[in-house]
C-alpha cells in the first residue's frame, strides 16, 4: 500500500470543495492527543518544569507558542501529511530557542512516528535515512561547536526523537502492509476456490445433462412417433402394435430414469462399489429395441461388431464402453427421429491408430473434435439413409451431436457427423490407453 490514511472517507456525490474538506478532517484520536498535549504541557509550564531551565524567567511564558503550534500540527498527523511534520518542525526549532516544554519535544517524536506511518510510501521510505542523517549532522556539529563528548547526548537524543520513531512506525507499516496482503491473498484464494468450485458444478451438471438426454430421448422420440402413427392408423391391430411399442419404450425410459435417479442419489452400491453403467454387452439389446421402434417406418438393424466380438470385449476401459454405447444410443435415436426407409447400420471395430481400416467407410466433410493418437483405438460407426424431404418426424434441438462431440473429445478421440453418398454418418475414434483422456 502506498498510503495508510484512517481519514473520513468523501461521499462521491460530494463537491470536489466537501471532499477535499472531509480528507483534512482531523481524526478523532489525532484530537484527543493533541487536547491531552496541551494539557500536559499547560501542567509543566504552571509548575516551572522547563527543558531549558536559565531561559525560565525570561522565555518561560513563551515556550506555550510552539506548544500551541504544535498541537495544530498534530491535529493533522494523519491527514495533512508532510506538511504537519514541517509546522511541528518549525515549533520544535522555535521551542529550543525558549524555555522549552519536555511536551512538545514528545509530540515532535509523535508526528515523526506519524509520518512514516500514514505519510506516502515515498515520505515513509526517506524519513529514517533523514533521521540518521539529522542524527549525525547534530552530533558533527555539536562536536566542532562544543569540542565535549557530552556533544554525544545531543546525538542521543535527537536520536531518541527522530530514529526511533521513524524506525518503529516503519516496522509497525510493513507489518500492517503485509498482513493487509495477506488478507488480499487469502481472499483471492477464496475467490479462486469458488470459482473451482463453480467450474466444477457447471462441469457436472453438463455431464448429468449428456446423461439424462441419453437415456430418456430414445425412448421419447420413439413415443412420439408411435403415438403420431397411432393416431393416423385405421386398422386395430396396428393401433395396438404401436400402442404395444409406446408401453413398452415408456417402461423402459422409466426404469432408466429411476436407475440414474439413483445413481445421483448414492456414491455406489451396498458394498461400496460403483454403481453399474451401461457397457457394450448390451447394444445387441438396444439395437433390438431400435427394430422394434423403426420396423413401422421401414427401418432395418444390422449391428457389426466383429464375429470374435472383440470390440464388445469387457477388456476395454469403462469410460471407453460407456461412450461408445451412449454414442449408438443417440445415433440410433437420430435414425428413428430423421431417417427415410432403409437400412441402419451400427458397426464397432478395433483398428491402429492410422491403419484407417475396420469400417469400410469414409470421413463425412465436417470437422474434427480432438486428436486420438493412441496405438489401438475402437471405431463406431451408424450410417443411416438420409429422412424424406418433408423433414423429421419428431423435432430436434441438435443437443444430441453436442453431447456426442463433447463424449469424444473428454477421450481425446475423433468425432465426425454429416451427410455422405445419400447417408447420414457418424463415426468416431475412441482411444483404448487409459490416459487419452488427459491429453
Amino acid at each position: 500500500m502506498d498510503h495508510v490514511t484512517a481519514a473520513t472517507p468523501a461521499p462521491d456525490g460530494a463537491p470536489p470543495t466537501e471532499r477535499r474538506l472531509l480528507r483534512l478532517r482531523p481524526h478523532r484520536d489525532d484530537v484527543l492527543i493533541a487536547l491531552a498535549g496541551a494539557l500536559g504541557g499547560l501542567f509543566l509550564w504552571s509548575q516551572g518544569l522547563f527543558n531549558n531551565v536559565p531561559q525560565a524567567d525570561r522565555y518561560g511564558a513563551h515556550s506555550l507558542i510552539p506548544l500551541a503550534v504544535m498541537c495544530l500540527a498534530v491535529l493533522g498527523r494523519r491527514t495533512a501529511q508532510p506538511w504537519a511534520l514541517l509546522v511541528g518542525l518549525l515549533a520544535l526549532v522555535g521551542d529550543l530557542f525558549t524555555a522549552s516544554l519536555l511536551v512538545t519535544i514528545l509530540l515532535f517524536s509523535d508526528l515523526v512516528y506519524a509520518a512514516v506511518m500514514y505519510g506516502n510510501a515515498r515520505l515513509s521510505r526517506a524519513m529514517v535515512p533523514a533521521s540518521v542523517a539529522l542524527t549525525l549532522a547534530t552530533t558533527i556539529g555539536a562536536l566542532a561547536a562544543l569540542g565535549d563528548p557530552e556533544a554525544f547526548l545531543i546525538g542521543l537524543v535527537v536520536s531518541l526523537i527522530t530514529t526511533f520513531p521513524a524506525g518503529t512506525g516503519l516496522l509497525v507499516r510493513r507489518h500492517r502492509e503485509e498482513a493487509a496482503y495477506e488478507r488480499l491473498r487469502a481472499e483471492q484464494t477464496a475467490l479462486l476456490a469458488e470459482m473451482d468450485r463453480t467450474q466444477a458444478v457447471n462441469a457436472e451438471r453438463a455431464r448429468m445433462a449428456r446423461e439424462l438426454h441419453d437415456v430418456v430421448a430414445g425412448h421419447l422420440s420413439a413415443i412420439a412417433v408411435h403415438s403420431t402413427a397411432a393416431q393416423t392408423l385405421d386398422d386395430h391391430a396396428a393401433t395396438q402394435r404401436a400402442l404395444g411399442v409406446i408401453r413398452d419404450n415408456s417402461v423402459q425410459g422409466l426404469a432408466e430414469m429411476r436407475r440414474l435417479i439413483e445413481l445421483l442419489r448414492t456414491t455406489g452400491g451396498e458394498d461400496g462399489e460403483p454403481a453399474p453403467v451401461p457397457t457394450l454387452a448390451g447394444l445387441p439389446a438396444l439395437v433390438e429395441r431400435a427394430r422394434g421402434s423403426g420396423t413401422e417406418h421401414g427401418l432395418r438393424f444390422v449391428l457389426d461388431h466383429g464375429r470374435d466380438s472383440s470390440a464388445a470385449s469387457p477388456r476395454l476401459p469403462a469410460p471407453v464402453e460407456l461412450a461408445a454405447y451412449r454414442l449408438v444410443q443417440e445415433s440410433l435415436t437420430n435414425a428413428l427421429k430423421h431417417s427415410g426407409p432403409g437400412t441402419v447400420t451400427v458397426r464397432l471395430a478395433r483398428e491402429r491408430a492410422g491403419t484407417g481400416t475396420g469400417t469400410g467407410t469414409g470421413t463425412p466433410p465436417v470437422a474434427t473434435v480432438g486428436g486420438g493418437t493412441a496405438a489401438e483405438t475402437l471405431v463406431v460407426t451408424v450410417e443411416n439413409p438420409l429422412g424424406p424431404d418433408g423433414g423429421p418426424r419428431v423435432p430436434g434441438t441438435g443437443t444430441g451431436l453436442v453431447g456426442m462431440r463433447e463424449r469424444v473429445a473428454l477421450l481425446g478421440g475423433e468425432f465426425n457427423a454429416g451427410p455422405q453418398q445419400g447417408s447420414w454418418l457418424v463415426r468416431a475414434v475412441l482411444p483404448l490407453d487409459e490416459g487419452a483422456g488427459h491429453r
